[in-house]
């Protein structure tokens, strides 16, 4: 009978190495993305019911809503958010555009900066209701 060496026990040790390097990396970057996300589709539902507000209450609900998804680099940043109201009566549009960066920290290893630049465009139907 032969007896194994334990020749398998290093790649076992190396893939949990890598797994486990992967979920911590994981750990840090998933929030930030889903955050991003989050932001984008809020802006989008912003801009759908754009029809009667002014431009300022509109950055506000955009920055309100960066301040509960915690991005503080939308609420630091001036020039991170534009809203636009383009035409007039039925071909009228609302803009919102953002643009801003974010720093991930790999526990003090790398750091990636992750650059958001979307621009979220919504017909405003007025004369609904």
């Amino acid at each position: 009978m032969r007896h194994q060496r334990g020749e398998g026990k290093i790649g076992c040790i190396l893939s949990l190495l890598v797994f486990g390097a992967l979920a911590a990396a994981g750990y840090k970057a998933i929030p930030v993305y889903y955050a991003d996300s989050e932001l984008v589709d809020a802006c989008d539902f912003i801009a759908s019911a754009a029809a009667k507000k002014p431009i300022e209450t509109i950055e506000r609900e955009v920055k309100d809503k960066a301040r509960e998804l915690q991005i503080p680099e939308v609420l630091a940043d001036k020039n991170a958010i534009r809203v636009t109201k383009t035409g007039s009566g039925e071909a009228s549009t609302c803009t919102i555009t953002l643009r801003f960066k974010r720093t991930i920290d790999f526990y003090g290893a790398y750091k990636w900066t992750k650059e958001t630049n979307k621009r979220v465009s919504k017909p405003i139907f007025e004369n609904i209701g």
